[in-house]
């Protein structure tokens, strides 16, 4: 970790996130308004990227939570470009260990008592290290293995002075967000204070290893009766906060293709079971492991199977840190999704994703209404064999297409509906490295199938309240037409077209600074013109030219207010 004092970190972070809105102010705002618009975005890719790259290179010198933010917003593909997210994906939670001593000395601290009573044998050095914390091999002494029922165990102990550093850099990222919600451009598609603590709460629950722990064991519990999965023992009277003490569960990594096959296990197998237990985690158990990449899940090889049928190694999970839960209004709003997608009813769609928490208050639902519903209609009505044999280019296309939607409108996806995006991400790539022929739709089918089965009573009833619905205002709908030719008659129709209102207020606006643009231009051209005969005419016409430019820079601004 980088030698820093904690107000150095902090102004450097706020320096940097000042850079970023100068920039996006000066490109987005203050360029398009003067005509320049088009330059402005013809080097848009270019210029996201190179931000990212030096957040990128911010990151690794300042360590600590900015490694996750990095990670955290390489996953936000709702409201960032590919051109930072695809320059933040690469960023590895690896860094220096912290000194032996300094981890002794919060281990004793946290534990109450000196390292070689709390353990048999401690390893200095560290198996990994982390931005937030760093995991020792140790055995526990023989009379708390006895207690426990198993001697080795890794403990993961918290890097020396992260509570201070995560409360610098919230509190320096909670600033940014309150100068982006500012900015219109920002804030008309993204709420950047809600996004900043959605990430503070994940963090602070990864630094708690108490929170670690509980997971650990209600995911032990959920698969208790599973002979496939395995997780990791709670050593409790040698856990704390800061200090988390598991039964060392290391065997062979699930990406390792050639260890797999040197203990005699089928990759391909691993894969589909993998995908399996995943899946499993998702639709019947609804709470489930959100970071599964390769680093975080053994298999195992086992002497004896549990019965005949069972495979003779199994998939050990570890690193509860990040855990998700699918509740139940996320079930309810994915449920009116998916009448609405059946029915092709863009208004339908619009209120199932506001049932998801997806849309924030600005957004123009009648234009999201008509880009879901061309989005939707586009693979409407394939059952998932029809979906194996869609050109993957096609797939791509269509994901190129739903992101520049969802960037484009004000989306803003909840923190458990994107855990579940990132686990399945992960666990297709793992699949896809175990096998090449590996296909998700052949793995996901069953438990889609489960899940509309679970849900069906449900949807009936929704369909049936759609029906009434309909039927509701079909039968009101003579009386109202009545009523529209009766206004008619006696001339008490008003047309409101609030749109067509704005697009002409624009259009005025724009006028008005069209013509203060060609007036500074006069008076700054005249100005210079003068200045060899008459130079106070001169300087006083440059002067008063600056008035008219103001005028044409910042008039739609003060007009939208």
């Amino acid at each position: 970790m980088p030698a820093i004092s904690g107000y150095a970190r902090y102004r450097r972070i706020l320096r940097f996130e000042l850079g970023v809105i100068a920039q996006m102010w000066w490109y987005e705002l203050v360029l398009p308004r003067v005509g320049f618009g088009r330059q402005a975005a013809a080097g848009r890719t270019a210029r996201l990227t190179r931000t990212a790259r030096r957040f990128h290179r911010l990151a690794i010198d300042l360590g600590g939570l900015m490694i996750k933010v990095g990670q955290f917003l390489s996953a936000r593909l709702d409201v960032l470009p590919p051109a930072i997210t695809d320059e933040l994906a690469g960023l590895q939670d690896e860094v220096p260990a912290a000194s032996f001593e300094r981890i002794r000395a919060l281990a004793e601290e946290d534990l109450g008592m000196p390292l070689d009573r709390a353990y048999a044998w401690f390893e200095p050095f560290p198996v990994a290290a982390a931005s937030l914390g760093q995991a020792h091999r140790a055995r526990l002494t023989a009379e708390h293995a006895a207690e426990t029922g198993f001697t080795d165990v890794i403990v993961k102990v918290q890097r020396p002075g992260i509570d201070e550093i995560v409360e610098i850099d919230l509190a320096a990222l909670r600033r940014a967000a309150r100068w982006l919600s500012h900015i219109r451009v920002v804030s008309s598609h993204v709420d950047a204070p809600a996004l900043v603590e959605e990430f503070a709460h994940t963090s602070l629950l990864e630094i708690d290893y108490l929170h670690e722990a509980q997971s650990a064991e209600t995911f032990a519990a959920a698969f208790a009766e599973d002979p496939r999965v395995g997780a990791p023992d709670v050593a409790w009277e040698r856990t704390t906060r800061r200090v988390l003490t598991l039964s060392d569960v290391t065997a062979i990594k699930i990406n390792d293709v050639d260890g797999l096959r040197a203990a005699g296990i089928d990759p391909a197998a691993v894969a589909a079971t993998f995908a399996e237990v995943m899946f499993e985690q998702l639709f019947t158990h609804g709470c489930f492991h959100a970071d599964p990449h390769p680093g975080n899940i053994f298999v195992t090889p086992l002497s004896k199977p549990a019965t005949e049928k069972d495979a003779a190694w199994r998939l050990t999970f570890v690193d509860f840190g990040m855990m998700g839960e699918i509740p139940d209004t996320l079930r309810s709003g994915l449920r009116r999704l998916l009448i609405a997608v059946a029915a092709r009813d863009g208004k339908g769609l619009v209120a199932g994703i506001q049932d998801v928490g997806m849309l924030l208050p600005s957004a123009d639902t009648l234009s999201l209404e008509r880009a879901l519903t061309q989005l939707f209609d586009r693979f409407g009505g394939m059952g998932f064999a029809q979906l194996r044999d869609i050109d993957p280019k096609e797939f791509r296309e269509f994901g190129d297409e739903f992101g520049h939607v969802v960037r484009s409108l004000p989306f803003q996806l909840p923190e458990n509906f994107l855990l579940v995006i990132r686990a399945m991400s992960l666990t297709s790539g793992v699949c896809s490295a175990l096998d090449p022929q590996f296909n998700i739709w052949s793995a996901i089918e069953p438990f889609a199938a489960r899940l509309l089965s679970e849900e069906g009573g449900n949807v009936v009833q929704d369909v049936l309240k759609e029906v009434w619905t309909t039927l509701g205002v079909t039968a009101r709908l003579p009386q109202r037409i009545d009523s529209v030719i009766t206004r008619i008659e006696e001339g008490r129709i008003e047309v409101s077209t609030p749109a067509l209102d704005r697009k002409l207020a624009r259009l005025e606006r724009t006028g008005r600074r069209v013509m203060s643009a060609v007036i500074f231009a006069g008076l700054l051209v005249g100005g210079i013109l003068m200045l060899p005969e008459n130079v106070p005419t001169g300087i006083v016409f440059m002067s008063v030219s600056v008035v008219p430019l103001l005028h044409a820079l910042f008039a739609g601004a003060l007009g939208r207010r």
